[in-house]
């Protein structure tokens, strides 16, 4: 006679999963940060399709060493004209950026300030002009 698959073992019903109830995915740096800039490429990319058109968005932990020479500063981003790239990388932001607090919402205009400053210099446009009303409700 076959065993019925969803057979009960001693009347505690069917085996559980090995690993438990199912838990929320945990959140790191790296994915909050790329995220954000998900979230605001797709913002400037909505306010500037035009402009942005064919643009690229993309994100590194540091920049390479051939930028060193031509910064005073750990560059935060990097902007390729010829390639219409955009490069953010997450380390300088993420450790070097001084904020007055220190929070979700701090951290994330920080992030996103980089990238609106990027996408003005990609464009052509002063850094103000990209997101004027970004935070109006804040």
């Amino acid at each position: 006679m076959p065993r019925a698959r969803t057979r009960r073992r001693h009347d505690r019903g069917a085996r559980s999963s090995i690993a438990g109830p199912v838990l929320p995915l945990l959140e790191s740096r790296q994915t909050r940060f790329e995220d954000v800039l998900a979230d605001a490429a797709e913002y400037l990319m909505g306010q500037w399709p035009d402009e942005l058109a064919g643009a690229r968005f993309r994100w590194a932990d540091m920049p390479p060493s051939e930028l060193a020479p031509l910064a005073r500063e750990v560059p935060q981003w990097w902007v390729d004209h010829r390639e219409r790239t955009i490069t953010v990388f997450r380390l300088p932001i993420q450790r070097l950026v001084q904020l007055h607090v220190d929070d979700d919402w701090h951290r994330r205009v920080a992030i996103e300030s980089c990238i609106f400053r990027a996408a003005a210099e990609l464009i052509g446009r002063e850094p103000w002009e990209i997101a004027p009303d970004r935070y109006r409700h804040h």
